[in-house]
């Protein structure tokens, strides 16, 4: 019987089908879902919607880890050097406040961990970190096709050009972290 430590983390930084791929690639992730926080739109939205900029939304991905393999303040080093929290309201050509970067925290612990870490990582930075820092209200799970986006279209255009290079860069700074 194994002895696991699940916590959940939640972030975005920009297109989530980068995010989630860098991340199902980490020991000690058990799973990634692509969703949708920090809108103000009723209900459930889609992603056309939230594509709009008109929700106010984020794209972002709900990661489960298990802390006794994965430290939180490891997941949040490595989402904060995977893309450009310098950056508002962008990621490369992706641009909107829904590409925004951003850390939903579950509780105070993660809020004070997400604080130090981005403290710790700008000096690494030239310009000045811009990823919000804000408590969870609600997450929605993304449509079917966006869950496990990379892995299911390597050789769409997207996948290619943008995700299979930021994955050679990821893979080749955090080696040892890989499955």
């Amino acid at each position: 019987m194994e002895n696991k430590n699940l916590q959940l983390a939640t972030f975005g930084g920009g297109c989530f089908w980068c995010t989630e791929a860098i991340f199902r690639e980490l020991k000690g992730v058990e799973k990634v879902v692509s969703g949708y926080s920090g809108g103000n739109a009723p209900g459930k939205p889609t992603y056309r919607e939230v594509c709009s900029g008109l929700t106010g939304h984020a794209e972002v991905v709900q990661v489960t880890f298990d802390a006794s393999v994965i430290s939180l303040e490891e997941v949040l080093i490595i989402f904060m050097t995977t893309h450009d929290p310098t950056t508002l309201n962008r990621q490369g050509a992706d641009v909107g406040t829904q590409y925004r970067s951003v850390i939903y925290y579950h509780n105070d612990h993660q809020k004070e961990v997400a604080e130090t870490i981005t403290k710790e990582v700008a000096k690494y930075f030239d310009n000045p970190i811009v990823t919000e820092i804000t408590p969870l209200e609600i997450f929605y799970d993304a449509e079917d096709y966006h869950q496990d986006y990379y892995r299911n279209n390597t050789e769409q255009g997207y996948c290619n050009a943008v995700i299979s290079p930021k994955l050679a860069k990821f893979r080749k700074l955090y080696t040892e972290k890989l499955r």
